[in-house]
């Protein structure tokens, strides 16, 4: 890892000369590849953590979703601009308290695509959200402890209870994975939380694993006063 940062940092000069680098939410000229203009920093709104709806659960987000996010988000996830992971796992990390000394890591648990979506999409966005957030000292990744089961259709535009129902029984833990959650505080991952019903899904798979604790991470979380349609 350390030679291919050192590459990168060689290469950079070159790579924004052929490609100068630009704000993934508007196209105005930035820094570097990886930033954000300052008008489309100014605009993220950063939410207090609270819990997931119906369960006492702390939600570390790093933006509500509003314009800005949502572009981002649209970019990352429908876009195929998988380079974004970094930029969003860092503004997630910022939001993230930092391990205690001595303390073993909390475990970074993304939230499952089914395998056609997974095919169809090529990568799961939140599995690289929690590989980025590995990389940066969060925790460890363990990308394959949930399993999405049941293909289930876009949640998009579906209600709170529309989602419960879809989602019931789709998601379990891999037995072969549960082992390693036991007793060990576990961090969901997820780019967008919107109802809370994937997450609760997630939750309520994770807790049969007899997790110390569980938290969900996430970039931007839906909130009533910042009325955009998830994508």
């Amino acid at each position: 890892m350390a030679v291919v940062a050192q590459l990168a940092r060689q290469f950079a000069p070159v790579v924004d000369l052929l490609y100068p680098p630009r704000c993934p939410s508007c196209g105005g000229a930035v820094a570097a590849q990886d930033g954000l203009c300052l008008d489309c920093w100014s605009t993220l709104d950063v939410p207090d953590n609270t819990d997931v709806a119906g369960h006492a659960v702390p939600v570390h987000a790093a933006t509500y979703y509003n314009d800005t996010s949502r572009r981002l988000v649209l970019a990352y996830k429908h876009g195929g601009r998988i380079a974004l992971s970094r930029l969003l796992a860092r503004l997630v990390a910022a939001r993230l308290p930092d391990p205690q000394p001595g303390a073993s890591l909390p475990v970074l648990v993304p939230v499952p695509l089914h395998r056609w979506r997974l095919w169809q999409r090529g990568f799961n966005q939140s599995a690289l959200l929690s590989q980025e957030l590995a990389r940066m000292g969060k925790g460890e990744a363990e990308v394959a402890a949930l399993v999405r089961h049941r293909r289930t259709p876009n949640l998009g535009g579906l209600g709170r209870e529309a989602r419960e129902r879809v989602l019931k029984g789709a998601i379990r833990i891999d037995p072969s994975r549960a082992e390693y959650l036991a007793g060990r505080d576990v961090i969901l991952v997820d780019d967008v939380l919107t109802s809370g019903a994937t997450s609760r899904a997630c939750i309520a798979a994770i807790a049969t694993a007899g997790p110390a604790s569980i938290a969900v991470a996430c970039f931007a979380r839906v909130d009533e006063g910042h009325r955009f349609a998830p994508p």
